[in-house]
């Protein structure tokens, strides 16, 4: 029968994976890389496959829409056009508009850099963008956590529904001590992914 750590290195052979990286996000405490997991979050929160998401916020980084200037520079329909890129289609023209005024949003008031979120009232600050409800904000902090170590252990409902379903703890602390503390972000997106995927989570049961 297979151990935690059998089917915690299961789990992360199969599906750990961050979401940034997918969406070609080289994570770093810098603020373009932390501005377009921003917006990766926020394509992330509408109800959209993860897969289309992700694919559109790769088209909006192949535009060249990387950072708050650039993303507010672009007129709404350039940001329409790399969202369909994605197949965002369903939700584009309001998502167009919502990271432009996010983008503008993030200028007049911290300057374009996400760095200025970090502390005490970061999930207040992620609730000011414009289509960035608490799921969102989550999916920030998992993701975050891999390079703001004062995140960890994020483990919210999502990866604890994950946990559950291949058999390991449904308590975070219990569950943020099966790994290092720099895999967190990695096991935090395995997690999501199994509980989205039912035959991934069967997979990675029976090793």
């Amino acid at each position: 029968m297979a151990t935690q750590k059998d089917t915690v290195r299961t789990l992360l052979d199969r599906a750990g994976r961050t979401y940034a990286d997918e969406a070609g996000i080289t994570l770093a405490d810098k603020p373009s890389p932390l501005y377009r997991l921003l917006v990766l979050s926020v394509l992330l929160s509408a109800r959209i496959s993860a897969d289309i998401a992700v694919a559109a916020a790769r088209e909006l980084s192949k535009a060249g829409l990387r950072t708050p200037r650039r993303m507010l520079d672009a007129t709404w329909q350039q940001r329409v056009d790399a969202l369909g890129r994605g197949h965002y289609v369903r939700y584009d023209e309001s998502t167009a508009t919502a990271l432009g005024d996010g983008a503008e949003l993030l200028l007049d008031n911290y300057a374009g850099d996400v760095r200025k979120w970090r502390g005490d009232n970061l999930r207040k600050r992620l609730r000011e963008t414009p289509k960035l409800g608490p799921v969102g904000v989550d999916i920030f902090c998992r993701e975050a956590q891999a390079v703001w170590p004062e995140l960890r252990p994020h483990l919210d409902r999502k990866t604890l529904d994950g946990a559950k379903r291949i058999g390991l703890p449904g308590d975070a602390d219990k569950l943020a001590k099966l790994v290092p503390g720099n895999d967190l972000a990695r096991f935090s997106a395995a997690l999501v992914r199994v509980s989205l995927n039912k035959e991934l989570a069967q997979d990675v049961r029976a090793g």
